[in-house]
């Protein structure tokens, strides 16, 4: 409850400006989290879009479950606050996208009988 309190730059290094803001990041790169939230982004908007329609079950479903679990390996090593947004925004589509995949056929659905 004290973080919500504090300045801004009480927390800051010496010498690094500080921004204030939610989604500042901590200067350090980290292009492993980046592309795991990237990543978790596009397979969520696929899952999303293709959850639709319902023919396509199979690309939503599929989709949706990979999002999720890229998104849930990002989650855990994620460094800043950005990359957590990022990555609940991709899991949050990718599990709609999902669940309507598995509404309308599921992972296999017509494809093994």
């Amino acid at each position: 409850m004290a973080q919500t309190i504090r300045p801004a730059g009480s927390r800051s290094q010496p010498g690094r400006r500080a921004t204030g803001s939610l989604f500042a990041t901590d200067g350090k790169p980290h292009p492993v989290q980046d592309v795991l939230m990237v990543v978790t982004g596009v397979l969520g908007i696929l899952a999303f879009v293709t959850a639709m329609f319902h023919h396509l079950h199979l690309i939503s479903s599929w989709a949706g479950l990979v999002g999720i679990l890229t998104g849930a390996y990002g989650q855990y090593i994620s460094k800043t606050t950005w990359e957590r947004f990022g990555l609940i925004m991709g899991i949050g589509a990718s599990a709609v996208g999902f669940y309507l995949g598995m509404a309308h056929g599921g992972l296999f659905g017509g494809v093994i009988t």
